[in-house]
């Protein structure tokens, strides 16, 4: 007698932020390119099914996983930018906050953000973009704390505020980058403090009242 054919069973779902937390750490270290399938459903110890279910594909789980940490690593900086905080001391908060995140011993080194996916094969083009698109957040929301301390008398009115926005985001990704060559906390602290040194006078800009 031959025995009854078992029916498959539905692949089994991985807990959503546990799955998340790993991936993200996976393609921090190897970057989206650098990190397979196999390397994923290994470090989750599920089968691709189980991946596929609850994801839907790599390129899904990258877009997850990154906005999973931008969520995380983004809140206290996002409450400085956006609270009472002077623009100074929110930027000053950031950039020493960024030197502590991106040396932690406890965690890959460097923004998952910052220096992801810079240059890449054609295939990877809007996982690129979806990128830029985070990096972009950060610039746009420092860029109108900068409006507003301008609008609020803390920077001049004539105040570059899209170049200075740029400029503090070229900094964080220096230091990020630097971070994952080996540059320890403190000299990323030095680094932030040099940053904030070219920080503008409200009256940088202002001509003096001729007598």
């Amino acid at each position: 007698m031959s025995q009854p054919t078992r029916k498959r069973g539905r692949p089994r779902l991985l807990e959503r932020d546990v799955g998340l937390d790993v991936a993200a750490r996976l393609f921090w270290e190897h970057g989206y390119e650098g990190t397979s399938i196999a390397d994923l459903t290994q470090a989750m110890g599920i089968p691709p099914p189980s991946l596929y279910a609850t994801f839907g594909s790599k390129e899904e789980l990258y877009r997850q996983a990154v906005d999973h940490i931008s969520e995380r690593e983004n809140k206290q900086w996002l409450e400085a930018l956006q609270g009472k905080m002077p623009a100074y001391d929110a930027i000053a908060f950031y950039l020493h906050d960024a030197a502590a995140r991106f040396t932690d011993p406890g965690r890959p080194r460097g923004c998952m953000i910052s220096n992801a996916v810079l240059q890449h094969a054609e295939k990877s083009e809007s996982i690129a973009q979806t990128v830029a698109e985070r990096r972009d957040v950060w610039f746009q929301a420092v860029k109108a704390r900068f409006d507003r301390a301008v609008a609020e008398g803390e920077l001049a009115t004539e105040t570059d505020t899209e170049a200075l926005a740029r400029f503090y985001g070229a900094v964080v990704q220096g230091m990020s980058a630097q971070a994952c060559d080996g540059a320890c906390r403190a000299i990323l602290k030095r680094l932030a403090d040099i940053a904030l040194s070219a920080w503008p006078s409200p009256q940088a800009h202002r001509q003096d009242p001729v007598l």
